[in-house]
């Protein structure tokens, strides 16, 4: 297949890398600064001791290609709208489309653009990029995918994206699968911001009540929604977010501290307003909402 990896920061750029190495046909849909230096100096990825350095195939919006088969779209939720307008081109007819973005907001806006090409799917890394390069800071680099209809997977995005370093999975309960993690993002993301700090630290200052009070009212909505949280997944949430002395933060608190934008409204406030068509009670989230605003408009009054 030909895929085009749209975004080649830490995920983006750690799984089209992954990719890449296994002989797969993709090209990165970067911004024309990042594709002048990527274009002289290549995608540089650290990972596990290793450190290489490809020449990789780039394209910039406006640029013309033939339609590619599959689109991965590798970007924060502030920048899904543009990323939605920039590969309009390069959809054609026969063009899948797979966001693998936290949240569900996502998938609704994606079907609204191109109706009919939408998979679900999700990624567990924690990678980031140190200028020019991607660098996976943990061995953890999975990729999980299903058909959001009933229509099975295509087998050939299936061949294309199980590839090594990849822990690939496909889920037929999809939906599910979203909801799950969404749950455990949003919950990382109401303790740390609301309580503004690291997990130990919160449980040192008595906060574990409300992290385990946190955890039980997200997964309320989504039982709520329909889309109940496995045992698995409630027990993996409670040993992430109550383990004593963890220095784990979300990657919400941490843009929200470095005066970045955030993913609050797709990841917080698309579930607060979720909970209240269901009519379910979200008081802590509604006050994590509350602190994440203000601080946004402090930092960035027209926020």
């Amino acid at each position: 297949m030909r895929i085009l990896m749209v975004g080649a920061g830490g995920t983006g750029g750690a799984f089209g890398t992954y990719l890449h190495e296994a002989g797969r046909e993709v090209t990165f849909l970067v911004r024309s600064e990042r594709a002048e230096r990527l274009r002289r100096d290549g995608l540089r990825f650290v990972s596990s001791g290793l450190d290489r350095t490809h020449p990789v195939n780039l394209l910039v919006r406006g640029e013309e290609t033939a339609p590619f088969d599959l689109v991965v779209l590798a970007v924060k939720a502030t920048a899904l709208d543009s990323a939605l307008d920039d590969i309009a081109p390069y959809v054609g007819p026969d063009t899948l489309i797979l966001p693998i973005l936290n949240g569900m907001a996502h998938l609704d806006l994606v079907e609204q653009r191109y109706p009919g090409r939408t998979l679900g799917g999700f990624v567990r890394i924690v990678a980031t990029l140190d200028g020019d390069t991607v660098h996976q800071l943990t061995p953890l680099c999975g990729l999980t995918v299903g058909s959001l209809t009933e229509e099975p997977l295509p087998a050939a995005v299936v061949e294309a994206l199980d590839v090594p370093g990849i822990d690939f999975a496909v889920r037929d309960d999809i939906r599910s699968a979203l909801w799950e993690k969404w749950m455990f993002i949003a919950a990382a993301g109401v303790t740390t911001c609301l309580f503004r700090g690291p997990i130990g630290d919160i449980i040192d200052a008595g906060g574990l009540p409300h992290i385990h009070a946190t955890v039980q009212e997200l997964e309320a909505v989504a039982a709520h929604a329909g889309y109940p949280v496995s045992e698995a997944a409630q027990q993996a949430s409670r040993a992430m977010l109550t383990e004593p002395g963890s220095e784990f933060t979300s990657s919400l608190y941490r843009d929200l501290v470095a005066g970045y934008r955030t993913e609050a409204e797709h990841l917080l406030g698309d579930l607060a307003r979720r909970a209240r068509e269901l009519g379910s009670d979200t008081p802590l989230l509604d006050l994590a909402l509350v602190q994440i605003r203000t601080v946004s408009r402090a930092v960035r009054p027209e926020a």
